[in-house]
């Protein structure tokens, strides 16, 4: 028996880990680890993360620090961590690719060689850690990925419009079948896959004028799933904008023959991230460039989407990412809120297997990529633990959502396999 199918709910925390080391004018490098100082914390973090009752903990390796040149590897920091994970008892579950490539790799998700360096990438870090590691997310929110680096040019290689979003997308989908399959082989059937996506819902205007903006973005949320999954063929919505963007049917039919399925299907629910509000009488760009406005559906939204992806995929589910960004007492009350709908939906058959508070620690806003100001100005008070700025660099703090996580997590008559209802 596998963790994901003894009937508990497991609760774990994430460490926010975007990485996108490139940088242009007016841009700086985005590396989450080195803005939070996790670099230097990393021992203390992880204890943290046990402390307050975590089973398990998201993080990703720094594939552009691991991997600094064509043919160059350099593990020894990424050792220390695994090996503070075997000691305290915490499961890592593994992002390979949380938003950025090394810097060596022209052109990033567009370089035609992109899917075999991830592949090869996933394969030494399986080997590597084959003994600690058995959990893996191979691509993190591809659709974020589809949408920032394909449709709207906000990270590189800054593609932009329907050719962009399907280019990075396909090759996004080539690396994580690859990359899946590579670890695959090395584990055997020790290996556990969570896919983990964005997710998009719509409110207000969504059948009138902005009917065909709905449905190309729903269709692709799911487009990089889909693929990988070997769900893609001649009646999927979005078979004829692939084929105008030159996918082949024989490039379709490599992803069905070789398709991949999660253990455990992901997703990410923000209540005030999630759902995009479309406004009869105003035109969207799409994509996130307004930005868009959204609406908090709460629970109700989280509820919705948990039910979409269990459905969609087959596969046991789990909410892999959420919060609020407010003060500890909002956070406090929405972790309260979602715990207690994952219980309800759990109790009416949905299999759920998983909870995920993210982040463990406050984390720094994208938008300090394209700003000019210290990072505190773009602090999110997100996490378990306050990033305290001081002299000797940012400490931990505690903040009561912490305590209010443990109680949930510890509790094991609400966690204990799931009473469905007859």
């Amino acid at each position: 028996m596998t963790w994901y199918t003894d009937g508990r709910l497991h609760f774990g925390l994430g460490i926010e880990d975007t990485f996108i080391p490139q940088s242009g004018p007016g841009e700086r490098a985005l590396d989450e680890y080195e803005l939070t100082e996790h670099y230097q914390h990393w021992r203390e973090d992880l204890g943290l993360a046990a402390d307050v009752g975590a089973e398990f903990v998201r993080w990703g390796i720094p594939w552009h620090r691991v991997n600094p040149g064509k043919g160059e590897w350099d593990w020894m920091w990424v050792d220390c961590v695994m090996d503070r994970f075997a000691e305290l008892g915490v499961r890592p579950i593994v992002d390979l690719l949380h938003y950025g490539t090394p810097l060596w790799i022209e052109g990033e998700f567009a370089h035609p060689d992109f899917p075999l360096y991830f592949e090869e990438f996933a394969a030494r870090a399986a080997e590597r850690y084959a003994a600690i590691a058995t959990d893996y997310t191979p691509v993190n929110e591809p659709m974020i990925h589809a949408r920032f680096c394909g449709d709207i040019g906000y990270w590189p290689p800054k593609l932009t419009g329907e050719a962009g979003y399907n280019t990075v997308a396909v090759a996004l989908a080539d690396g994580f079948v690859r990359a899946q399959r590579a670890v695959a082989g090395v584990l055997g059937a020790r290996a556990t896959f969570v896919h983990v996506d964005a997710t998009a819902r719509f409110a207000g205007d969504v059948a009138g004028g902005h009917r065909e903006l709905v449905a190309l973005q729903r269709a692709q949320s799911f487009l990089v799933e889909d693929l990988v999954t070997g769900g893609v063929g001649g009646g999927h919505p979005l078979a004829a904008s692939l084929a105008r963007n030159g996918v082949s049917d024989a490039r379709l039919a490599w992803f069905q023959d070789n398709a991949v399925r999660p253990d455990v299907m992901g997703v990410n629910y923000y209540p005030r991230h999630s759902t995009q509000l479309m406004e009869e009488g105003v035109v969207h760009a799409g994509g996130f460039i307004d930005p868009w406005p959204t609406q908090d559906d709460g629970v109700a939204g989280m509820a919705e989407l948990l039910r979409t992806y269990a459905e969609r995929y087959g596969a046991p589910v789990m909410l892999s990412e959420t919060c609020v960004t407010d003060s500890p007492e909002v956070r406090m009350a929405w972790l309260d809120d979602s715990v207690a709908c994952v219980r309800e939906l759990r109790d009416q058959g949905v299999d759920i297997v998983g909870y995920t508070w993210w982040p463990l620690f406050d984390m720094y806003e994208w938008t300090y990529r394209h700003a000019e100001t210290p990072r505190e100005k773009s602090l999110l008070t997100m996490g378990l633990f306050d990033l305290v700025e001081s002299p000797a660099g940012l400490g931990r703090r505690r903040n009561p959502v912490a305590d209010r996580f443990l109680a949930q997590a510890t509790d094991a008559e609400a966690n204990a396999p799931r009473r469905v209802r007859v």
